[in-house]
C-alpha cells in the first residue's frame, strides 16, 4: 500500500522560513519521480514542485523558484520542502505526490500539512 505522509507544517511569521518532509513507503521511493503540490483556501491544487527519481533534476513553479527547495534522500525515502521568504499567500495545505497530471489530477497524495503564514 502506497502511503506518503507529511510533516513540518505550522505558523509562520512573514519573511520567516519552513521545513517540510514527506515520509514514502509501500513502494520503490527511488524509482518515482515526486511532487508538491498546494491547496489554499477555496482554490484547487496548484503545483508547486518536482523532483526526478535520481534527485538531479528539479522543477519549480515559476513564482516560487529562488524561495523554494525540493530535494530528497532516496536512503531515506523522504522528500523535503525548504521553504523560505514566505508570504501570506504561500498559506496552504502541502502536499506529497506521487503521479501530477496536472489539472488537479494525480496518482496518490499524503494527508497534506497545513502552513500558515501570517504576523
Amino acid at each position: 500500500e502506497v502511503q506518503l505522509v507529511e510533516s513540518g507544517g505550522g505558523l509562520v511569521q512573514p519573511g520567516g522560513s519552513l521545513s517540510l518532509s514527506c515520509a514514502a513507503s509501500g513502494f520503490t521511493f527511488s524509482g518515482y519521480s515526486m511532487n508538491w503540490v498546494r491547496q489554499a483556501p477555496g482554490k484547487g491544487l496548484e503545483w508547486v514542485s518536482t523532483i526526478t527519481s535520481s534527485g538531479t533534476t528539479t522543477y519549480y513553479a515559476d513564482s516560487l523558484k529562488g524561495r523554494f527547495t525540493i530535494s530528497r534522500d532516496n536512503a531515506k525515502n523522504t522528500m523535503y520542502l525548504q521553504m523560505s521568504s514566505l508570504k501570506p499567500e504561500d498559506t496552504a495545505v502541502y502536499y506529497c505526490v506521487r503521479e501530477w497530471y496536472g489539472g488537479g489530477r494525480f496518482g496518490y497524495r499524503g494527508q497534506g500539512t497545513q502552513v500558515t503564514v501570517s504576523s
